[in-house]
C-alpha cells in the first residue's frame, strides 16, 4: 500500500530529536511552574514524540493519507474517552479530600 518509492529517513537525527525531547520532559518536570501547567507541557511533549515515532519509524510519513486517518482515530478516541472521565475522576478527589475519616485499631477481645 505504500506509495511511491520513498527516500530512506535519517533514524540517527530523528534518535537524536526523540532524546533531546526527553531531556526536555526530564526539565520541565524539575521547573518551578504550576502543576496543571506541567500537565500540560508533559502532554505535549509526549503528544510530539509519539508523532515522531509514527511518523518515521511506523513510517506513515510514506504512506497514503486514508492509512493516516487511520492511524489518528484511535488518538482522537483516547482523547475524547479522557475528557468523558474526567469529572467522575475529579469528583472522586474532591470526595476523599473533603472527608476526614478517622481510623483505628480494632478492639481487642
Amino acid at each position: 500500500m505504500a506509495s511511491a518509492e520513498h527516500k530512506h529517513p535519517n533514524y540517527m537525527a530523528i534518535f537524536w530529536y526523540l532524546a533531546i525531547l526527553t531531556v526536555v520532559e526530564i526539565a520541565v518536570i524539575y521547573a518551578p511552574l504550576a502543576k496543571l501547567t506541567i500537565g500540560v507541557l508533559l502532554c505535549a511533549l509526549a503528544l510530539g514524540k509519539a508523532v515522531l515515532v509514527a511518523m518515521y519509524f511506523m513510517h506513515l510519513r510514506f504512506e497514503t493519507r486514508t492509512l493516516g486517518m487511520v492511524a489518528i482515530t484511535p488518538l482522537a478516541i483516547a482523547t475524547l474517552l479522557v475528557f468523558l472521565l474526567l469529572p467522575d475522576g475529579f469528583a472522586v478527589a474532591k470526595r476523599t479530600t473533603g472527608a476526614k475519616a478517622a481510623v483505628s485499631a480494632p478492639a481487642k477481645p
